[in-house]
């Protein structure tokens, strides 16, 4: 680890940050938007799941931009739109403006959550590639600890009916200070043999610290020769079969964890079991830094304990804390150990599938088929998030328990197919990977 690939990773992983901020800063303002726009169940499952929505056209569209202007310049347009989603909010003059500019913010999430992984993987040594773009993850989960600690801040500020503009405005600074930095890091050495530009992709090898960057170069300016010659092949083909079920399997298992869901509707989880708003933030930013504990945890074994045994173990982990919380919600009682479930259930998930999933869908593709491949995992995450979360309100409006029961059943399904199918991808080059999942 250089200062040059140091600064390369956590500029990129900034995105991570805003893409963490941007989704939790939600579940300080649902109280105030409901008010403010008098939103029935429907109507705020709908304020929320815009932004989803945004990510999943963000995470469709993104590999077009990062194939044709780059990982680096992509990433630049997703930061304006963060900017400018975070004004808006501000200064929403109606609930239909509001939506808007949410789902605006939302395609930069969607698209940070494809371009920022791929950059890191790209420019990362494949014995760091693990550490490296879980650091995107890591950026996720403590955007998400400094929305709840922000949002606690601002709540005891006495901003009354403005308090939710505050809690969405916050996010403009990051955002600022990501589009600047940006113009500090070098454009990805993959993207850079694609367009021709050897020289340069050899100089930012060089300077990440890579040991045998012209053997690298060698390889990359190979393999990309042979995508050249399969130019017209699709990423919807039976060659790509294995990466895309791999890709769009993760994606799913993420959300289907509950994850997002809980993080956004936190404040109305802890209001539903009978806790005080100020309470509710307080425990909120507990398990926001227990999300970013286990996530560091995480990053610092990824590469040697491997991929599939962290999803293993927090499978296994996540169903058993998941079906607690059902129980609390069906029988009304025990609500003091709601809060340890629910810190449990986040140390599982954030040292398995919060810290492998980007990683996962950065290895999985070729060259010639990443940015498209990418897209498409992230686009599964995303839709099954907008999916769960606009219908969260009304399943949770019936008895609380009935959301829990499916997502740990759902983590009981992950274990038996990571177990039986997923592949170890640690310590592979991505290129050697190409080889190892469709044999080229």
């Amino acid at each position: 680890m250089n200062r040059y690939l140091l600064k390369s990773t956590v500029v990129a992983a900034l995105g991570g940050l805003l893409f963490g901020f941007d989704t939790a800063v939600i579940s300080g303002t649902t109280g105030g938007l409901s008010q403010a726009y008098s939103l029935s169940p429907t109507m705020l499952g709908v304020t929320v799941a815009s932004a989803l929505w945004g990510t999943v056209l963000g995470a469709m569209a993104a590999g077009v931009p990062g194939d044709r202007l780059g990982r680096r310049n992509s990433l630049r347009l997703m930061a304006i739109l963060y900017l400018v989603s975070s004004i808006g909010c501000v200064f929403a003059w109606s609930w239909p403006a509001l939506i808007t500019f949410r789902f605006m913010g939302g395609i930069a999430i969607g698209g940070s959550s494809v371009l920022g992984p791929m950059y890191i993987a790209e420019i990362a040594p494949a014995k760091m590639r693990g550490r490296l773009v879980g650091f995107f993850q890591f950026n996720v989960v403590f955007g998400i600890l400094l929305a709840y600690f922000s949002n606690y801040e601002i709540g005891l500020r006495g901003f009354g009916a403005l308090e939710w503009r505050w809690e969405f405005g916050v996010t403009a600074i990051p955002a600022a200070f990501f589009f600047l930095m940006l113009f500090g890091i070098p454009e990805s050495p993959r993207w850079l043999v694609k367009q021709g530009r050897v020289a340069e992709a050899s100089t930012v090898l060089e300077a990440s610290g890579e040991p045998d960057y012209q053997r690298d170069i060698q390889e990359i300016v190979e393999s990309i020769r042979v995508e050249q010659d399969r130019a017209k092949e699709k990423l919807f083909s039976r060659r790509y079969a294995f990466p895309i079920f791999l890709a769009v399997t993760i994606g799913m298992f993420n959300q289907l964890s509950g994850i997002n869901a809980i993080l956004y509707y936190l404040n109305d989880i802890f209001a539903h079991a009978g806790f005080s708003k100020i309470s509710g933030n307080i425990q909120a930013v507990a398990i926001g830094a227990t999300n970013l504990v286990f996530t560091m945890i995480a990053m610092s074994v990824i590469d040697k304990i491997g991929r599939k045994t962290l999803l293993l173990l927090g499978s296994v982990g996540t169903a058993i804390c998941l079906a607690g919380v059902s129980v609390i919600f069906f029988t009304d009682r025990h609500q003091g150990y709601l809060l340890w479930l629910l810190i449990g259930y986040i140390a599982f998930f954030a040292f398995s599938q919060g810290a492998v999933i980007w990683v996962y869908l950065s290895e999985v593709f070729p060259n010639s088929v990443r940015a498209k491949g990418q897209s498409l995992g992230s686009f599964s995450h995303w839709f099954m998030n907008a999916l769960i979360s606009g219908l969260f309100p009304l399943m949770a409006a019936s008895s609380g328990g009935y959301p829990f029961v499916f997502f740990s059943a759902m983590m009981v399904l992950q274990f038996f197919v990571v177990l039986f199918v997923y592949p170890e991808t640690k310590g592979v080059s991505l290129e050697n990977m190409q080889k190892k999942l469709i044999g080229a």
